[in-house]
């Protein structure tokens, strides 16, 4: 018997192109695989010891016995963001494609925006979140207006000094945002984004809140919790879904608190899914397109990575994924659409298996609630037969 999944997305670590990247810009994308060739002695052991080198694409050396079940996924969604990237691994590959705002926000819209919050804006440009706040964060301190971007995401983002804006009257201002952004302007977040510091100097802090629509049906967090099983979330898993679904979540400051995190709730007695998010990948190393930090990071996680196995239960089975590609030898600054890695692990797996490619995220949902006997609708289609030890 199964009784926990606990369910890891290194955000952004995708391997290789999909079939339709061409239709995104992305064709000759891959994040992992171009890692591995710009970066000389690269290596993951942890990871490649589960397989991940064994997986077409992901640039690393394969070792002859896995101890995993490995293959690659397909996203369905066309898209190519955070949240259908996650929506789709949970089950749901929504009918909607999220609006972007590449010149910025209407008029018609900053304007509305504006006289609720009761004063001017700053930016409404697409913009690095690090460049905007060095570039008009002086002015936003002398002035108080908000700043805000967007950026090849659908997302609507607002950066304020928390010395300036307070941080409860920051989150009702975006509060305000997601309440207006509806039909044809229903971005995927509206996010806080708090900064500290002074000209020069300034810096984003770990209170950033994401502000997402809800989920257009019903993902598998939904069916389990029906069903008296706990969601534990982890990251921005909590924010991605609206709340829908998760029973508890642990926000947290960078990769490896998401890591600690996670071992908190592994430590803790229950039956169900911790799903982490971890997004330093994405966020700080692939838009930037920081080919060295973002291999320093994949090293550093692989070095987390005997902790959490170690804390495995004999009926836990451990999942890692991602969401989207995020190419940091890529141009531009925009994710990738790429295929997205898949290992999974723990006593009731069957090690070596092949699971080739996915034809959805959504299988990973799929699975998940089998493995945890939870009846659920789903988009794609468990591959716990093929994995699971028969005896």
């Amino acid at each position: 018997m199964i009784r926990r999944v606990i369910l890891i997305v290194l955000d952004s670590v995708g391997v290789g192109e999909l079939p339709d990247a061409s239709d995104f810009g992305d064709a000759g994308s891959n994040t992992l695989g171009h890692i591995a060739s710009h970066v000389p002695q690269f290596v993951l052991p942890n990871l490649q010891m589960l397989g991940l080198g064994n997986i077409p694409g992901a640039g690393l050396d394969p070792v002859a016995l896995p101890t995993a079940a490995f293959g690659r996924a397909a996203e369905q969604s066309r898209g190519k963001d955070t949240i259908t990237g996650h929506w789709e691994i949970a089950g749901l590959v929504p009918d909607l494609v999220f609006p972007y705002f590449p010149e910025g926000f209407p008029r018609a819209i900053m304007d509305v925006f504006e006289a609720r919050i009761g004063t001017p804006t700053l930016g409404n440009c697409p913009a690095s979140g690090t460049v905007i706040i060095d570039e008009l964060g002086e002015e936003h301190m002398k002035t108080g207006f908000p700043i805000v971007y967007t950026s090849s995401d659908s997302v609507f983002q607002i950066a304020m000094h928390e010395d300036i804006i307070p941080l409860e009257r920051q989150y009702e201002i975006c509060q305000i945002a997601r309440d207006l952004l509806v039909g044809e302007f229903a971005v995927g977040r509206v996010i806080a984004r708090p900064f500290t510091g002074g000209p020069g100097h300034f810096k984003r802090t770990a209170n950033r809140h994401d502000y997402s629509i809800e989920p257009p049906g019903k993902t598998i967090m939904s069916y389990l919790t029906e069903n008296g099983l706990q969601v534990k979330g982890v990251g921005k898993i909590e924010d991605i879904f609206a709340g829908v679904g998760i029973s508890a979540n642990k926000k947290t400051k960078d990769n490896q608190d998401g890591v600690d995190k996670t071992l908190e709730w592994m430590k803790e007695s229950f039956t169900g899914l911790v799903f982490t998010n971890l997004v330093d990948f994405d966020s700080l190393y692939g838009h930037r397109r920081d080919v060295e930090g973002y291999a320093r990071c994949l090293q550093e996680f692989d070095q987390r990575l005997p902790e959490i196995l170690a804390a495995m239960h004999d009926d836990d089975v451990l999942i890692l994924t991602a969401d989207h590609g995020n190419d940091p030898t890529f141009q531009g600054t925009d994710h990738t659409r790429e295929y997205v890695p898949l290992l999974v692990t723990g006593k009731p797996i069957q090690a070596g298996v092949d699971l080739g490619i996915r034809g959805t995220f959504a299988d990973i949902g799929a699975t998940i609630a089998d493995m945890l006997g939870v009846p659920a609708e789903s988009a794609g289609r468990s591959f716990a037969p093929i994995i699971r030890k028969t005896t």
